[in-house]
């Protein structure tokens, strides 16, 4: 299934229009998000609360980890170097953390607020191999600079 990005992102804009509470928002992006499609097993943001460090913030799914700090696992790498990582194959990848055995392929974004401050990782698991495209990380990308870059 191909999700439609500018559809989405205008569910998400009118849900969240006038909301600054980081936390709200993630609640809402992280529901929206994981509802638009099955290949999305865990979606969920994970927020930095100290230096180095980040916890569990709204998610849908199974339980997730409750810290990760920033030198650990796809979240970690995300957080760390600023950049997307789409991970074709979790057992793969050296120092992925295993917060599920049924996940197989992780997509994870930096997350930014409008000062430029890393405010966490929007983090999405599948339990298929290899389901996540540039496409993706495109269209996720710009829904979480619309929400996320105004606040």
């Amino acid at each position: 299934m191909n999700i439609d990005y500018p559809t989405l992102a205008a569910v998400i804009e009118s849900l969240a229009e006038g909301e600054t509470d980081e936390i709200a928002l993630m609640a809402t992006v992280a529901c929206e998000v994981h509802h638009s499609d099955a290949r999305f097993d865990w979606t969920g943001f994970y927020r930095v609360t100290a230096p180095g460090m980040m916890k569990i913030g709204p998610y849908q799914g199974g339980h997730g980890c409750l810290m990760i700090p920033f030198e650990k696992g796809v979240c970690g790498a995300a957080a760390s170097t600023g950049a997307v990582q789409i991970v074709a194959d979790v057992d793969a990848f050296p120092g992925h953390i295993a917060c599920s055995s049924t996940t197989r392929s992780e997509i994870v974004l930096p997350v930014h607020g409008q000062d430029g401050r890393l405010i966490g990782v929007f983090d999405i698991d599948s339990d298929q191999p290899d389901a996540f495209t540039r496409e993706d990380a495109e269209g996720l990308g710009a829904i979480l600079t619309s929400v996320f870059g105004r606040i």
